[in-house]
């Protein structure tokens, strides 16, 4: 593996290799991947190019040279970039592809507010072209990246929260732009497996990260860890009540692949890791507590971020547990390796570059 790979996402991915099941069976296949330059598009092209020298990418997307600072050398030689609009793109260019896995969406809060129109509008397109190449030119599997935020607003959190279980969505709220969009694509890859056959399956990821998460990500985990790393205080900018599971970076790529190897059609299914389950506020504490005892804690509402509203989402993974999939990374896994990741990849960053 390439010296010039961060040496914690360089660990992380040999523990990939060691220990994936599909390494024989995804020999000598072709990915179109969305989103390589995103969290789980990057770790997921990682982790396959790992298995077998065989295995080709082709990756559409908006920044070519941003993608090329991400990948060595050897990992180069096996992906296609197309520097493109990927809503404009005329993809029967692409000759032969074997499995599509669809990532590309808005992530920040903020973005999703301020850019409402945009953040549906691409969800739903971009899925909609893929669908259509796959009908046309047959691929062995697709797989749509989907969110939690599909279930909605839930508060009782007694039962653990099913595929079948959905709570409230306001349509008329911007915020709403990304999870109603997600969900008319998920209807939309339902549609074209029941129609056309398209082989399309949905994982509906929880908040994921890990090693490889941007610096500047600006989700609550994130900047939880950045504030444990160089040890300033956490301030919450809400009540920090709304609840939901966590997934490790390596922990989802392994689901994204046994959706797409294992799971039905038109079916959608949980990623996280159940026994991850907490609250943000006592999220915030558990990292002060666990790593930074000498921070301080502070509420300070500020309704302009564009967080989702709250929630308490107990995702339940027995139906992807069904296909043989099991959670490798803990909560305090998690950020034992997120924290150092973010202390570091900066300085890194420089020092590889200088």
């Amino acid at each position: 593996m390439a010296s010039d790979m961060h040496p914690l996402l360089q660990k992380d991915i040999r523990n990939f290799t060691t220990h994936c099941q599909y390494g024989k069976e995804l020999s000598g296949s072709t990915f179109l991947i969305t989103g390589i330059t995103g969290l789980i598009g990057s770790i997921l092209a990682h982790s396959l190019l790992s298995l077998s020298q065989d295995i080709r990418i082709i990756a559409p997307l908006r920044n070519k040279s941003k993608a090329l600072a991400m990948f060595d050398r050897t990992e180069l030689a096996q992906i296609h970039f197309i520097e493109c609009d990927l809503c404009a793109y005329d993809y029967d260019a692409i000759e032969h592809v074997d499995y599509i896995i669809h990532c590309a969406a808005p992530t920040s809060s903020r973005y999703l507010v301020e850019h409402a129109v945009e953040t549906s509008t691409f969800i739903y397109n971009s899925t909609q072209i893929l669908l259509q190449f796959a009908q046309q030119h047959p691929v062995k599997s697709f797989v749509f990246l989907s969110s939690l935020e599909v279930y909605g607003q839930i508060s009782d959190d007694t039962d653990s929260v099913t595929e079948d279980i959905y709570g409230y969505i306001d349509p008329m709220i911007p915020r709403s732009s990304y999870p109603m969009a997600k969900l008319a694509a998920e209807n939309l890859c339902c549609l074209y497996a029941h129609e056309y056959g398209v082989p399309a399956k949905i994982a509906r990821l929880t908040q994921t990260t890990g090693v490889g998460v941007s610096f500047d990500d600006d989700r609550a985990v994130n900047q939880f860890a950045r504030k444990v790393a160089f040890g300033e205080d956490i301030v919450l900018h809400t009540r920090g009540e709304s609840a939901k599971p966590y997934c490790y970076t390596l922990d989802a790529i392994d689901a994204i692949l046994t959706i797409m190897l294992r799971g039905k059609d038109a079916e959608a299914y949980n990623v996280a890791n159940d026994a991850t389950y907490i609250s943000i506020r006592q999220l915030a504490e558990y990292f002060r507590d666990t790593y930074a005892p000498a921070i301080s804690l502070r509420i300070e509402i500020d309704e302009s971020h564009g967080y989702a509203p709250e929630t308490r989402l107990r995702l339940s993974s027995a139906k992807l547990a069904h296909l043989g999939w099991a959670s490798k990374y803990n909560l305090k896994m998690i950020f034992d390796n997120l924290i150092p990741w973010l202390s570091s990849s900066c300085r890194f960053d420089k020092s590889s570059k200088a």
